[in-house]
């Protein structure tokens, strides 16, 4: 017998409607299916209708009005977890957060670190604090919203900063450019704009030999590694051809000179 569901959503567009027909059943949970249903064959992310986002095989709660977490986003992850093995206790601060995805898997996956989220957005905000503990998610421009006693005592800041050039917003899906914040997409001419502020203004919040991990593209990534090395950062740059994740990381240690490889 046919599934009414999956064949209007495969009208609609929807390369995986099996699946999607599934995940929208399982959020209606025996109330009406209908207004979800409406709601994904009008465009909106399949993400925002259901509530939540998967990284990492960790559901993280989010919303219309915020950035949808990428698959792609799990080198961030992976990176701050090999930094800091199981036994390391220590600090990680998201920044640019939206809503705290890789801070939240990071602190179910190492529940000894103190992990805290940023962001200037305050509909991220709102919905990081359902995902994080809302003591640990402020709001700030960058850095600014941190305690003060964060600074010289950070281990890892990490994060996933708008990098899609402005001149090309307009290629982008249209489930991105209609229904999460052009603050969250936009990098700027070349899309390195937010990784050159995050080098120029982390240094004081970071330990000696603190670290940080930002998502970039394989494209950009020489930029982004530049824009730290102008700082004194050792970087290094990470890809996953299975994800097509990339991220630079950055390190600073005394006297430590400024290189660029990758790994």
């Amino acid at each position: 017998m046919t599934d009414d569901v999956v064949t209007r959503l495969r009208a609609a567009g929807c390369v995986f409607a099996e699946e999607e027909a599934a995940l929208l059943r399982e959020a209606a949970d025996g109330a009406a299916l209908e207004p979800l249903l409406a709601r994904r064959l009008a465009g909106q992310p399949l993400e925002h209708v259901l509530g939540w986002a998967e990284l990492a095989g960790v559901r993280v709660a989010v919303g219309p009005g915020v950035f949808v977490p990428r698959q792609r986003s799990r080198v961030l992850v992976e990176t701050v977890l090999d930094l800091l093995p199981e036994e390391v206790s220590g600090v990680v601060v998201e920044v640019c957060c939206g809503a705290a995805a890789v801070a939240t898997v990071v602190a179910r996956a190492r529940p000894r670190l103190e992990v805290w989220a940023s962001d200037v957005d305050p509909t991220a905000v709102a919905t990081a604090r359902r995902n994080l503990a809302p003591d640990r998610v402020l709001r700030g421009d960058l850095l600014d919203g941190l305690p003060g006693a964060l600074r010289g005592r950070v281990d890892v800041v990490v994060a996933n900063a708008p990098y899609v050039p402005t001149g090309e917003l307009d290629l982008m899906p249209v489930e991105a450019r209609e229904h999460e914040p052009v603050h969250a997409l936009d990098g700027g001419p070349d899309g390195v704009d937010l990784h050159r502020r995050i080098a120029a203004e982390v240094g004081p919040w970071l330990r000696e030999s603190g670290a940080v991990v930002v998502e970039t593209s394989r494209r950009q990534a020489a930029a982004t590694a530049a824009a730290f090395a102008v700082h004194g950062f050792a970087t290094r740059r990470r890809h996953d051809p299975e994800i097509d994740g990339t991220a630079v990381v950055a390190t600073r240690s005394a006297g430590a000179t400024s290189t660029s490889r990758d790994a």
